[in-house]
């Protein structure tokens, strides 16, 4: 590929393999006023799950989607089952204790065997495959960091093994395996659950934005166009929580981004999933397409809106992918958003402790397919049975004072440092002087703002002041969007809201 086809196809937009293998019903706006008993907003892989079971037990269940469903963070996933959710077991265990560390393992074994459950007896083609997780270690630091988490792995009694030596070729220190893991097509599995979801009863809205709740003993969700659905419980599983609560998940979470291409490997590739334990993150895995292996490679992570030009994140892979496997085709690339909380657990459960029934999951760090299915069910079960074995850790009212409040101060520190810095940093060009793809800050009648050229020549000029607090947005290149380097929104290149927490789209300036 010469350097104008690779510029051009890194300017082309990204559209996952999921989205582009998977094809699903549309679903209807809401189009006036209902009542429910469950009203779920958010159709990714927490709703959906939460649905499904909520509705498979006999509940009216609503599922409220601003766009279509299954296109947000769960449609851009790399997809691995599993509960090796990098170096975490040893950290959580200096947290948390081992009995609490035991519980967040077990509810994501849970939801790796509720899966391969489903897949078994609902009879889903989704190209799942049984496989061993790996995080090795590439530095004498890191090493001996594997090594700690092998040792949190037998304190909890967690089925891995430490190695030397990987199935692929790379050179590392050590390894740590988390053995009977899994991978699949997350979009075939999950269309099977909207199946089962409506046979059941349960209704789906699409291009329906929920925008506030009315709070009481009945809540009601008020979307967009004024419409109103009334019910006993909401779920709140919209990747950012679209209503607050003064639960302040703004400064309890930070948004990362992270990319992923789609490539046919020269060499072959044994099987496994593996990830590094260094920065910048290196991920690899397969989908079986056609019979042949896509590898996906996946890593770059940083948070949203900061750091260098995303383009440079793609190539950074495609450099990492060319000197480990040789690419013969490189035909898919895209990104995902996810946030993380202040001390890496998900927040599954009540809003905050005084909303009994506003329920609330967020914070998936990367690793939905565990996290958002169990998601779906603990929420499941804090609504019929009122329990779960698994609240207490992921109780949203938790914050333990280590490393909680360190990492909050630190995460409200950089916000206050990137709202400055933004009200600074001047206007780098004129809107005559961009062209056709380009994009950058500009003074349009003495006001700053931001400007994006499109390929017939049209200028989008937005105010780059971001409707959630006031922090300046930073143009995405890879995404041709608007991204807020303190809370993660993101808008698109006419201003439209694509990521909360920001409601409000970026004025349009003349």
């Amino acid at each position: 590929m010469s350097s104008d086809e690779k510029k051009q196809a890194l300017n082309a937009a990204p559209e996952p393999y999921w989205r582009e293998t998977a094809s699903f019903d549309s679903y209807p706006a809401l189009d006036q006023d209902t009542e429910v008993d469950i009203a779920i907003v958010g159709g990714g892989i927490a709703g959906i799950t939460a649905g499904y079971e909520l509705a498979k037990q006999g509940k009216n269940v609503a599922i409220i989607e601003a766009d279509n469903i299954l296109n947000g963070t769960t449609g851009h996933t790399t997809a691995k089952i599993t509960a090796q959710h990098g170096l975490i077991y040893d950290e959580l265990i200096q947290h948390f204790g081992v009995d609490l560390t035991k519980t967040y393992y077990q509810a994501n074994d849970d939801a790796l065997q509720y899966i391969k459950k489903n897949v078994s007896s609902l009879q889903i083609d989704c190209d799942l495959t049984e496989e061993d997780a790996y995080v090795y270690a590439i530095t004498e630091k890191y090493d001996q960091k594997v090594r700690k988490e092998f040792t949190a792995y037998n304190k909890l009694g967690i089925d891995g093994e430490l190695v030397e030596q990987l199935p692929i070729d790379l050179p590392i220190k050590s390894a740590v395996v988390m053995k009977k893991q899994a991978q699949y097509h997350p979009l075939k599995y999950l269309k099977a659950l909207v199946e089962e979801f409506t046979k059941s009863g349960g209704t789906i809205y699409e291009k329906t934005t929920a925008v506030d709740i009315q709070e009481g003993s009945n809540p009601v969700i008020v979307t967009k166009d004024g419409r109103k659905v009334t019910c006993s419980n909401v779920l709140i599983c919209s990747h950012f929580p679209f209503f607050d609560g003064k639960g302040f998940y703004f400064a309890k979470m930070y948004a990362s981004r992270s990319y992923i291409l789609g490539i046919k490997a020269k060499k072959d590739f044994p099987g496994g999933m593996y990830l590094n334990a260094e920065s910048p993150s290196r991920s690899l895995r397969f989908t079986d397409t056609n019979g042949e292996k896509l590898i996906l490679v996946g890593g770059e992570d940083h948070k949203t809106g900061q750091g260098k030009d995303t383009v440079k994140h793609y190539e950074a892979l495609e450099e990492y992918a060319e000197s480990v496997l040789g690419i013969e085709e490189n035909p898919y690339r895209w990104s995902a958003q996810d946030l993380i909380s202040v001390d890496k657990v998900p927040y599954i459960g009540q809003l905050t402790s005084s909303h009994k029934n506003i329920f609330v999951a967020t914070g998936f760090k990367k690793w939905g397919m565990t996290s958002g299915t169990a998601a779906g069910m603990i929420l499941s079960d804090l609504i019929v049975k009122k329990a779960s074995p698994y609240e207490e850790i992921f109780s949203p009212s938790r914050f333990a004072a280590d490393p909680s409040i360190k990492h909050f101060l630190q995460q409200n520190g950089d916000v206050a440092k990137h709202l400055i810095k933004g009200k600074l940093t001047p206007a780098s060009t004129s809107p005559e002087d961009l062209k056709e793809g380009e994009a950058g800050h500009v003074t349009v009648n003495g006001q700053k703002g931001g400007a994006f050229r499109d390929e017939e020549g049209n200028l989008h000029i937005v105010d780059t002041t971001c409707t959630h607090m006031g922090c300046e947005v930073h143009w995405n290149h890879g995404e041709r969007t608007w991204d807020c380097p303190c809370h993660g929104s993101r808008f698109s290149f006419d201003g439209e809201v694509l990521e909360g927490p920001a409601k409000k789209p970026l004025k349009k300036l003349d």
